[in-house]
């Protein structure tokens, strides 16, 4: 038995949400209906949890799909949320949990998912890790990434197929740094370059997924070999530098098809866009 499943991941700044302006969380949500995924995982849900967390229920039902969890932001006002997903017409969920309460900026969610076609035969069950990691500094995402390396290879009570999906805020490892740093102001270049040991900043900070990659996690672009687009560096005059920060890891899969989903309708809704894995569970 193979099955064919398709991981999307999204930030979606601030929810979709402009003030009582809900246009964006719409044409997310359109946008998400013809990607359809089996897994989604979604960062920056700013104020989904109001009014009974009307808006992930909403998305759920336009999606056809169901809420893994929605879990609050560990640091910050309170009012950010990292969400999972998944198709129950194509999944069933058998468990989940949050962990790393404490040490993440953001949040991390697991699940235990399983091919509806593959009854009581658990050989198919697969990890679902949705996540963001912070903004600030590449010294806190290192951090927040060694919690992600134990399910990079065989582990207690673990299946054989795992996605990792996020904003990952570390730029992909095959991009190039930028030539001119300068189109970043100097005040941002913290969030994304190494300070060395004489004091200036140096190159791209990609620690935090060459860990993930090293333990044993695989790139999707490294398996295909075939370029994606940035997924940022569209939307903001002071960030005008082009990088892949949303990515979709993998460990027992085979892909068929990465990209990033880049089209005029899906950057007027977010300042990111949709990360998009096409991958057989064999």
């Amino acid at each position: 038995m193979s099955v064919r499943l398709r991981a999307v991941t999204w930030n979606l700044r601030c929810g979709g949400v402009d003030g009582p302006s809900e246009q964006r969380f719409h044409q997310q949500a359109d946008i998400l209906a013809d990607l359809a995924p089996d897994v989604l995982a979604l960062q920056e849900c700013t104020f989904w949890d109001e009014g009974e967390e009307r808006r992930l229920h909403w998305m759920c039902r336009a999606l056809e799909m169901a809420p893994v969890a929605m879990v609050r932001d560990g640091i910050g006002d309170g009012r950010n949320h990292t969400a999972l997903l998944y198709r129950p017409s194509r999944l069933r969920l058998l468990g989940h949990r949050t962990t790393g309460v404490g040490v993440f900026h953001h949040a991390l969610i697991h699940a235990r998912l399983r091919p509806v076609q593959a009854g009581d035969d658990d050989s198919l069950d697969l990890l679902a890790l949705a996540t963001h990691l912070t903004h600030t500094d590449g010294e806190s995402r290192l951090r927040e990434a060694q919690w992600l390396t134990d399910h990079a290879g065989p582990f207690p009570r673990t299946p054989d197929h795992a996605l990792l999906l996020g904003d990952l805020n570390t730029s992909g490892i095959h991009d190039q740094d930028p030539d001119d740093w300068a189109a970043i102001p100097r005040n941002l270049h913290a969030r994304y370059r190494h300070l060395t040991d004489d004091g200036r900043f140096g190159g791209m900070d990609r620690r935090a997924l060459q860990l993930l990659i090293t333990s044993g996690w695989h790139e999707p672009q490294t398996h295909l070999g075939t370029p994606r687009e940035p997924t940022v560096g569209y939307a903001y005059d002071n960030e005008k530098v082009p990088l892949t920060l949303d990515h979709i890891l993998y460990r027992g899969f085979t892909p068929r098809a990465y990209a990033t989903h880049d089209t005029p309708h899906a950057r007027d809704a977010s300042d990111h866009l949709p990360t998009v894995l096409d991958a057989d569970l064999p």
